[in-house]
């Protein structure tokens, strides 16, 4: 991996806090009196939260119904390690579900790390066209609930995000679904597809994290900056699990200002030209500062997924061979995400794999070209869609590039 390539991986983890969480439970209700939000040092409540998710949806012309799936409950000192709090507090995955014409496929949604469901807000409407759309904030992040993170390793810390998934699908009765994860959701998804193959029909990963160890791209670049005074600092940061949404809160009521102009640089940056407009961003931007600064709890995940310079503990690629489930990864062309890792992984898989790349896109590739990734999408899930009125999607636009 180039130096590049690991300073903007490093960056995005660090900084994706404006860019890969909606909010029912994520911030403990007041009592019966608080603060005026004007006089708060972080201006939110769990009814901001909410209300900035629905108007964010607003935007969204396909009907929809949004839940609150309860996917159970554990005592403290549970042996489900995912279970583990201060409390017993039932846990509940944030799910809005598109409707669809009667027999379409199911097509499960899930976010990356910092973000949530509300970020494909630009691709509810075209996928929900031809495909049964059910988008859900995991565990800890958006509207789901944020019970203590109390994951003391990598095992414990995959388990909060799989098994809690896997109770949310159990809870929802889905038997077979296509399942879509970007960047550390793609990693998350990959994982429960090798837990789990015989639910997961088709694999959609975009910009997928998690592919190599920091041993396998040995970074001679790495290694040197860790020798650096800066690189102590900010590695002992890292160990210390002190994440980017700490820092939108000790801001306090300035969060939202650094939030709006991290939103307003990031998206539109690959842009296809269709680029956010003053509606789409002003509700975007105040839906990721409420999720942002919201009781912290997933986000708390990252050390013990990724080494210092955002380097899977547990690389994907070493579990290629095990692959059971057809898939299909997507990436932008500007993608800091390496599509490399992809490549390496397909020598050792047993089953289908294809990689497009989509021009104009970064790493969120379905807010920077939404048209591009929607063809790439339907051509993943072409074998699924074959009596969708006689269209097929059997090729891609000329403009997408299939490696």
């Amino acid at each position: 991996m180039c130096r590049a390539a690991v300073v903007k991986m490093v960056e995005e983890v660090s900084r994706a806090a404006s860019a890969e969480a909606a909010a029912a439970t994520g911030v403990t209700r007041s009592s019966k009196w608080a603060w005026p939000r004007a006089l708060r040092w972080i201006p939110t409540s769990t009814d901001h939260i909410i209300s900035a998710e629905k108007r964010l949806l607003s935007l969204v012309k396909t009907p929809y119904v949004q839940e609150q799936v309860n996917i159970g409950s554990g005592p403290p000192g549970s042996k489900i390690k995912w279970f583990r709090s201060c409390s017993d507090e039932p846990r509940f995955i944030n799910t809005v579900t598109f409707d669809s014409n009667e027999g379409s496929p199911t097509l499960v949604m899930v976010h990356g790390y910092g973000a949530s469901q509300g970020f494909f807000f630009r691709n509810f409407d075209a996928l929900a066209s031809r495909l049964r759309v059910i988008a859900v904030d995991q565990l800890g992040w958006g509207g789901s609930s944020r019970p203590d993170f109390t994951c003391k390793s990598t095992e414990e810390t995959e388990a909060w995000f799989i098994d809690s998934f896997e109770e949310w699908r159990k809870a929802k009765n889905l038997t077979k679904f296509i399942l879509l994860g970007h960047s550390f959701g793609g990693y998350i998804a990959a994982k429960y597809a090798l837990k789990h193959p015989e639910h997961v029909q088709h694999l959609i990963l975009v910009g997928p994290a998690g592919f190599s160890s920091e041993t396998e791209h040995k970074s001679e670049w790495l290694t040197k900056f860790r020798a650096t005074w800066k690189g102590t600092i900010v590695n002992h940061l890292w160990e210390s699990n002190f994440t980017p949404q700490k820092v939108i809160r000790g801001l306090g009521p300035w969060g939202p200002q650094l939030v709006r102009r991290y939103t307003s640089a990031r998206f539109g940056s690959y842009s296809s030209g269709t680029v956010l407009g003053e509606d789409e961003a002003r509700l975007l931007t105040d839906y990721v500062y409420h999720t942002l600064v919201a009781k912290a709890s997933g986000e708390l995940c990252l050390k013990y997924i990724f080494s210092f310079g955002a380097f899977a503990r547990k690389p994907l690629l070493q579990f290629a061979s095990e692959w059971k489930v057809p898939t299909t990864f997507i990436y932008g062309f500007e993608d800091w995400m390496s599509y490399q890792g992809a490549q390496l992984a397909r020598q050792e898989m047993e089953v289908p794999c294809d990689i497009i790349r989509v021009p104009q896109g970064g790493h969120f590739v379905f807010i920077d070209n939404p048209t591009g990734f929607h063809a790439a999408v339907f051509y993943a899930c072409r074998r699924f869609l074959s009596g969708d009125a006689g269209v097929v999607d059997e090729t891609l636009p000329e403009s997408i590039t299939e490696v």
